[in-house]
This record gives C-alpha cells, structure tokens and sequence, in this order.
C-alpha cells in the first residue's frame, strides 16, 4: 500500500486548490502550524474553509501515509480482518478514511465524527464523486461519547487535544463503538507515545488484544528518554512544499501508533519488532529489537549468511522472525 494520497484525493485537492493565492496558503499554514504548536486546538486553529485546507494541504498527507502503514500493519497481523463499517472518530478533512478504503475498498459503511465544522466540510468536498461521498456526517465531541459502532474504529492525530484526565474516559469510548479493531495513530514524539501507553493499559484491562506494535501485552520495556515510534516517507507535491516553504521534494512523517483486536479475530504470531533503523556496518549488522523478554540489541554477523541476508531485509518497523 503506497504512503502517497491516491489520484482522487490529489485530484480533490486540486480542485479546492484552484484560485487559491500559494502565498495566502503558506501564511496561513505557517499561523495554523504556531497555533497547534502553542497548545492549540482544531476548535482555536482552524474556524474556516481556508483555515481547513491550509492544514489538509500541510497534514493531510502525512496523515494518510501514517494510516497506511498502520492499516498495512493490521492486514498482515490480522489477516482474515475485512471490515465492513468505519468510524473515524475526530476525522478531521478525512485523510484516514482514504487510507482505510485504500485497505480495505470492501468498506460499505463509513462515518466521520468531528466537532469542527470546516473539517468536516472540507471532507465531504474532497470526497465528492468517491466511494466516501456517502459517508456519514456526524458532528460531535470526543468526550461525549455514544459513538455509532464499527468493525473499525480509528483516532488518528485525535488523542493530542484529549486532556490527560479524559484519556481513559475517551479511550473507553472508542473501545466501546468498536467491534473489530481499534487503531490509534499519534505523532512520533514522547508525548504521543505516553498518550498511547496510557490508552493501552486502559484497552488491556477491557480484555483487547494487542496486534502491533508490541509484540506482548506485559508493560512497555523502554525507558525515558527512549520511546516507540517509527518513520514513514511520503512524496511533497508543489504545493505541499510551497505551504510548508520546504525544498526537499519528500518528507519522512514520525509516527506512534496501537493496533488492539478483540479476542478471537484471528492474530498472527507475534515477534520481535525492530524500533530503530538497523546499523549496518562491515562485521554485520545490530539491530533493536522489542520481544516478549524486553528490549535486546541484537549483532547478526556478516559470516552468519543465511541470518544476515534475512537482517539485509529488515527495516525500522518491521517484525524479525528469526
């Protein structure tokens, strides 16, 4: 599955970018980016449709590739998985809807849940003439609760503008509306990752499974300053380097995330995951690896054929299986 928007999207994009002064578009995205940074929300940082498109044109890209991993992750992990239904709660413009039809193009029945108005505006433009135009609008807070249930439920980019006190309540929520899997996507920073532990002790004590990352459900063996995360590349068009007012023509998106399945879906085996790029050098190669005994680094000897061309393979993110 390719990290990069799909064609309809593009061309969505496109349309909406059509008149629109790049220069306007970068000025907002850099107030919007400040906004966020400050410890704003989607209700302070985005009030209308140039607010909207300014950060689909920024994130939405790399919002989508983050899913696409992760949704990549849960194909293999949980192979006879085949959703029918999606909630895509605090949906923003819709990027992670995209990346699960992408998926799973057998999805039938999507809803989007956002308390933004002009996100959820943008989404139902971008989604005209596609298979999401029929998705269902549902405005709404997180905190509320009473979600419509799904075979698939995901919060992508969601969890920041959760306060630490609700956490445990939302993530109940989520847990409840889901009747398959839950995927939960933060970005790749230490705060992200706490979020995401957080939900995770919440999640196991409900009876989840954990599908990925981790290869267990015992209690995360990293210590701080270290955290789980991983990388995804993804293409910049034009305008995505003009509103960022980056040259680079790709960008490498950090991301956390928790796949949770309930019982009896069908999990392949688990086993040990690489949590950092493989340093490769003339004797061999180490790897990091987070297993069911807790984190090793682990040296695969250039003499070791046969192990060292199955390591050759191995990336940040993907699981060893030797």
């Amino acid at each position: 599955m390719s990290p990069d928007l799909p064609p309809a999207l593009r061309s969505a994009i496109d349309r909406e970018m059509a008149g629109v002064s790049r220069q306007s578009m970068a000025a907002r995205t850099a107030a919007t980016t400040t906004a966020y940074r400050a410890g704003g929300t989607s209700a302070s940082a985005i009030r209308g449709r140039d607010d909207a498109l300014a950060y689909a044109l920024a994130r939405l890209p790399a919002t989508y590739a983050a899913c696409a991993e992760v949704f990549s992750e849960a194909g293999r992990m949980i192979p006879g998985f085949s959703p029918q239904s999606l909630l895509d709660a605090g949906c923003g413009p819709g990027g992670g809807s995209w990346a699960a039809l992408e998926a799973w193009p057998a999805l039938k029945q999507v809803t989007w849940l956002d308390a933004n108005p002009p996100f959820l505006e943008l989404a139902q433009r971008l989604a005209a003439g596609s298979a999401l135009a029929a998705a269902a609008v549902r405005r709404g807070d997180l905190l509320a609760g009473d979600y419509p249930g799904a075979d698939l439920v995901l919060a992508s980019y969601a969890l920041a503008e959760i306060a630490e006190a609700d956490l445990a309540r939302v993530t109940g929520h989520l847990w409840a509306a889901c009747s398959g899997v839950l995927a939960l996507v933060e970005p790749g920073t230490p705060a992200g990752y706490a979020r995401l532990l957080a939900a995770r002790r919440v999640l196991i004590d409900a009876g989840a499974v954990v599908a990925a990352p981790c290869p267990h459900e015992e209690a995360c063996p990293l210590i701080d300053p270290d955290w789980c995360h991983f990388s995804v590349r993804l293409a910049r068009s034009r305008d995505h380097r003009l509103a960022k007012g980056a040259e680079v023509p790709y960008e490498d998106e950090k991301y956390a995330y928790l796949l949770v399945a309930r019982p009896g879906l069908g999990i392949a085996p688990r086993h040990p995951r690489v949590l950092d790029r493989p340093r490769v050098g003339k004797p061999g190669i180490e790897l990091k690896l987070c297993g069911p005994d807790g984190v090793e680094r682990r040296f695969v000897a250039r003499r070791d054929k046969s192990a060292h061309a199955v390591a050759r393979r191995l990336d940040w993110g993907d699981v060893h299986e030797g």
